[in-house]
């Protein structure tokens, strides 16, 4: 039986808003008093912190105090070691609790254990949440293993696991004495860099809007276009479901009281997949899921050229331009420009996948390694030597050429299909738009004999 609390610290983490926060409706429900906290941590931030990110997090920070402040509280942003700067505050407040939502990674779960044993010394409880994921990993299991790892099995018992009810966000909230909220520095203060112009806004009140005005305008044909690059029909919720400014239970919730949500549905048990995988596989950063043998080429030349969109590979240039100009790449975008880096120019999973979080709003630790093993065929991929043909899935999810023309300028007077293959217009390619890196035949040819060298048949090219 829990002791009563007089009051609580809600550590925030990725859990970034007030609507269905059980740690945070739990702390205002059970608690006299209530100190929101968030500890801007030096290690993070020089491991995991990106520009991109760092300046959505302050957004997503000022929009989360503004609706702590209307409700009575505030939110106290503190800088240094999480487990130090959180048992600093709960004695400055004489807090008996905290709560906080449980996540996946190792470093969380890290921070987890310090804290129990931080607090323990001190006689502070540690309480513990959902609210990172729409089922938690762990709760679903295959028989005789402790997670899956094929999708479409996980997929299956996901649709039919019992889900927690989705919670209010607290009418009133009453800070404990001696709280000082403390200031929110600016991104530049924290960590270097160039931030993507086009990037999202940070914060539970645009994501929530977003997401009403998704559900609403785009959610009935996702199925049919979200695959259509030119489109531009997904819902772009990714940066806010990573910080946690939208639940992912409630995206799901409301999204089956409309019709077609399946194949929307299923890329949020997509982000539940993995975040279960990550959570049985701590090591997966580093080390390859199932490895393939792989000797990968070291290419500094090729690899730039990948990273800049300058591969002379349209469909590819343009993903990895749109994820330089928004911190934000289109799914399909990311099938294509990941397998060409890892099939086409065989180099390491592990360099892209650095790349993406670099830039990425949304980089996620679980999606992004989970993702990029899988194209890479080190993971959870039952076809690991699938290539994707960049010109065939150009001309099926592009067919006429204006998503490239839309990211890739030197190629904006193309007209239709043609842009996809510039090569073929003899002297009328632009000068100022390179020739191709690689060829798609050679590269198959290489990348098979590559993982048959390593012990490991190939085959699925063209997909």
């Amino acid at each position: 039986m829990t002791r009563p609390v007089r009051v609580a610290i809600v550590l925030f983490t990725r859990d970034l808003r007030l609507h269905d926060h059980p740690a945070l409706a739990c702390a205002a429900q059970s608690a006299h008093a209530v100190a929101p906290l968030f500890v801007l941590d030096p290690t993070v931030l020089r491991g995991f912190g990106a520009a991109n990110r760092v300046s959505f997090l302050l957004a997503a920070l000022r929009d989360l105090r503004r609706e702590l402040r209307e409700r009575g509280g505030s939110l106290v942003v503190r800088a240094g070691d999480v487990v130090e700067e959180t048992t600093r505050l709960a004695l400055e407040v004489g807090a008996d609790a905290v709560f906080l939502s449980e996540d996946v990674s190792a470093y969380a779960r890290a921070r987890e254990r310090r804290l129990r044993r931080a607090c323990g010394q001190h006689r502070i409880e540690v309480r513990t949440f959902a609210g990172i994921t729409v089922v938690e990993p762990g709760e679903i299991v295959p028989a005789n293993r402790s997670h899956y790892q094929v999708f479409t099995a996980y997929w299956r018992r996901w649709q039919a696991a019992p889900r927690r009810p989705v919670v209010a966000p607290p009418r009133s909230l009453r800070s404990p004495a001696g709280m000082r909220p403390g200031r929110l520095p600016a991104p530049s203060d924290l960590v270097p860099g160039a931030r993507s112009v086009a990037r999202p806004p940070g914060g539970e009140s645009e994501g929530r809007s977003r997401l009403r005005r998704w559900l609403a305008s785009s959610l009935a044909r996702y199925g049919r276009l979200h695959d259509d690059l030119a489109a531009d029909s997904t819902s772009r919720l990714s940066s806010y479901l990573h910080f946690g400014c939208v639940s992912p239970l409630e995206v799901v919730e409301l999204a089956e009281r409309r019709r077609n949500n399946d194949p929307f549905v299923r890329q949020l048990a997509w982000r539940d997949f993995y975040a279960q995988l990550l959570a049985a596989n701590p090591e997966l950063p580093r080390s390859d899921l199932r490895p393939r043998g792989d000797r990968w080429r070291d290419d500094e030349e090729a690899f730039a050229a990948w990273k800049e969109g300058r591969t002379g590979i349209p469909i590819v240039d343009a993903g990895m331009r749109q994820l330089s100009r928004e911190g934000w790449m289109h799914n399909r975008a990311r099938l294509v420009t990941s397998s060409f880096l890892t099939k086409h120019l065989y180099l390491d999973w592990r360099l892209g996948a650095a790349h993406y979080f670099d830039l990425l709003v949304d980089g996620d630790v679980a999606s992004n390694v989970g993702n990029w093993q899988w194209v890479a065929g080190t993971g959870t991929d039952t076809r690991p030597n699938r290539f994707f043909n960049p010109i065939r899935q150009a001309r099926r999810f592009d067919p006429e050429g204006a998503y490239v023309r839309r990211h890739v300028p030197e190629l904006a007077n193309i007209d239709g299909a043609a842009v996809h293959e510039p090569w073929r217009l003899g002297r009328a390619k632009p000068r100022s738009y390179p020739d191709p890196v690689v060829e798609h035949a050679p590269a198959v040819s290489r990348f098979r004999r590559a993982r048959q060298s390593g012990g490991h048949a190939a085959g699925d090219a063209g997909a």
